[in-house]
């Protein structure tokens, strides 16, 4: 079986191949060949390296969508994206990655399905900023999308191609609408939503974070760890229980950042508390001002996808896989 995993230099990229290495049967037959694909070169975990490949590929230019589909990859997990903050500055930017990109690769699918028979699985990293206010108490899988920023917009689009290609049975596809991934390892990047998890992080490495909006912000989470298991879940499914609507909201935590710090301050106590600054960010403020806050994800845990249930345990996840259990 070929697995390919588009963005494999991202976190959640880095993290589901490193599962493939950790449990090779994980996604419940062998993988034998395995292809990493990013803009910058993606690392290759030892244990893989005799049967992975890792070009530096921009999915976005010319030509390179139908190069990595003519090695006809079984499974395809797309999880490269420009995040949030940045598709929001750079409009051209985020229109190329994020959706020429994605209807390059769909595309390149359909034309190699044409020439021979090849049907894979493409499981595609979505995100609920797909929906826009004003909100329900809860939000379904059956409340319409209106999202209000570019890359709402680019994945929401990408969406509708997701379920129209799987329709015409050019392949076998699913969408997985990421909650918040929090508390995310490694550098602040460019997304709006990244406080999120620069409140935790820092101060629990003793450095200083800064908030840029209220603490009775709510919003929707789950850890990396969870994300990881949306994606290799997705690989297994028996898709036909899915029905004709192909993108899922996955499972996650409803909750306010002022939730998140007291959390912190359970498990770390005030002084790593006292290392969050306030500096209000308009433009960050307005931006999750229409941000969507609780969902209903009946109909992805019914089809077994699960998630934390408070922050002590999105938290404690993250000390446990990066901080070696220690704070």
């Amino acid at each position: 079986m070929h697995v390919m995993v588009i963005g494999a230099a991202g976190m959640v990229g880095r993290k589901l191949v490193g599962k493939l290495a950790a449990e090779p049967a994980v996604l419940g037959y062998e993988v034998t060949r395995l292809t990493l694909v990013d803009v910058v070169e993606p690392p290759v975990p030892a244990a893989l390296s005799a049967t992975s490949t890792a070009p530096a590929v921009d999915l976005s230019s010319e030509g390179s969508a139908e190069r990595l589909i003519a090695s006809r990859p079984d499974v395809i997990f797309h999880l490269a994206a420009i995040v949030s903050g940045e598709a929001e500055a750079d409009f051209d930017k985020g229109y190329r990655v994020n959706l020429d990109g994605t209807r390059a690769l769909f595309e390149a699918i359909r034309q190699e399905a044409r020439r021979e028979r090849y049907f894979p699985r493409i499981i595609f990293a979505s995100s609920i900023a797909v929906f826009g206010q004003p909100f329900p108490e809860k939000i379904g899988d059956e409340f319409f999308t209106t999202p209000l920023t570019s890359y709402g917009t680019q994945k929401a689009i990408c969406e509708l191609l997701l379920a129209d290609y799987t329709r015409r049975g050019f392949f076998d596809g699913i969408g997985i609408r990421l909650p918040t991934i929090c508390v995310r390892p490694g550098q602040p990047n460019k997304a709006a939503s990244g406080f999120f998890s620069n409140i935790l992080r820092e101060p629990l490495a003793g450095q200083e974070a800064v908030l840029p909006v209220d603490e009775d912000v709510r919003h929707w989470f789950a850890s990396p760890r969870s994300a990881v298991g949306f994606f290799v879940h997705a690989a297994r499914i028996d898709t036909s229980l899915i029905g004709p609507r192909r993108n899922l909201t996955m499972p996650g935590l409803s909750a306010l950042v002022g939730e998140e710090i007291e959390a912190l301050g359970r498990i770390a106590g005030k002084k790593a508390v006292g290392l969050i600054r306030r500096e209000p960010d308009p433009v960050i403020r307005a931006i999750v001002a229409g941000w969507p806050t609780n969902f209903d994800a009946r109909r992805a845990r019914e089809l077994g996808f699960t998630a934390e249930s408070n922050f002590d345990e999105i938290i404690r996840i993250h000390i446990e896989d990066e901080l070696g259990g220690r704070v």
